[in-house]
């Protein structure tokens, strides 16, 4: 049987943590491993989007640690976990545009690094993730989250745990190509904020450059998106009796 192919029928539910650096296509490959499994997903990273965005429409100085953490903490965030439309809301506002935009990627640096943030996104990540397990959208199947630290501090006891990184010059020009349509050079260097000075700022926090013990390494470097999928889905179905059947 094909990875691709897993029968859907699930006995026991089946929890898959992909982390990496900015670039590495951990979101669209992460939907598209949700998608084969049956899975729900999760992207953890739209979370501290949403977060900045949330504390931008209040007015709260992102300098401002604790007024930050207590706006988080009464965020009315809903994030969708269907991998073919993730969504995310905030008090009934859809704003999973609006969170891409390049004035909240040159400040969800300053969300992610908050410590009080982090453990409350943790929090409801883990409720998340645990609700997957139980019934949710995938009802009782399971999840494929991914973000920083999902490997490490949210999911340690995920089924499957995956570091998807990649080359520098292949994240810039992912991203590139993804925001800005190009990768000439001009495009690259509006890009390089986004990928580098944001992995800079992020791994003050959380490491998520080289894989702890028991996290599998996918470098995609020299992959295109669909050989990266099958990496990720051939991680899975090694998992032996992880994988749903």
């Amino acid at each position: 049987m094909e990875t691709g192919e897993l029968s859907t029928a699930a006995s026991t539910p089946l929890v898959v943590a992909i982390d990496g650096p900015s670039g590495s296509g951990k979101s669209s490959v992460s939907k598209a491993v949700a998608r084969r499994l049956g899975l729900a997903y999760l992207d953890t990273g739209a979370m501290y989007r949403a977060a900045a965005w949330w504390c931008h429409e209040q007015g709260v100085a992102l300098d401002d640690t604790a007024a930050v953490a207590e706006a988080v903490r009464s965020m009315p965030l809903v994030m969708g976990v269907d991998p073919a439309a993730p969504g995310v809301h905030v008090a009934g506002t859809d704003i999973g545009e609006a969170i891409r935009r390049t004035e909240i990627s040159a400040v969800v640096s300053a969300v992610a690094t908050n410590l009080q943030v982090r453990a409350e996104l943790g929090r409801l990540q883990r409720a998340a993730i645990d609700a997957e397990r139980t019934d949710g959208f995938s009802r009782g199947r399971g999840i494929v989250a991914e973000g920083r630290d999902i490997t490490t501090v949210v999911a340690p006891d995920a089924d499957v745990r995956v570091l998807l990184t990649a080359s520098e010059e292949a994240r810039l020009a992912r991203r590139a190509l993804e925001v800005h349509g190009a990768t000439d050079a001009a495009s690259l260097a509006a890009t390089r904020d986004q990928v580098v000075r944001r992995d800079a700022d992020d791994s003050t926090v959380v490491q998520f450059h080289v894989a702890a013990d028991g996290v599998v390494t996918v470098d995609s470097s020299a992959l295109d998106f669909e050989q990266t999928v099958q990496a990720v889905l051939d991680v899975v179905a090694r998992a032996g009796d992880a994988v749903p059947r």
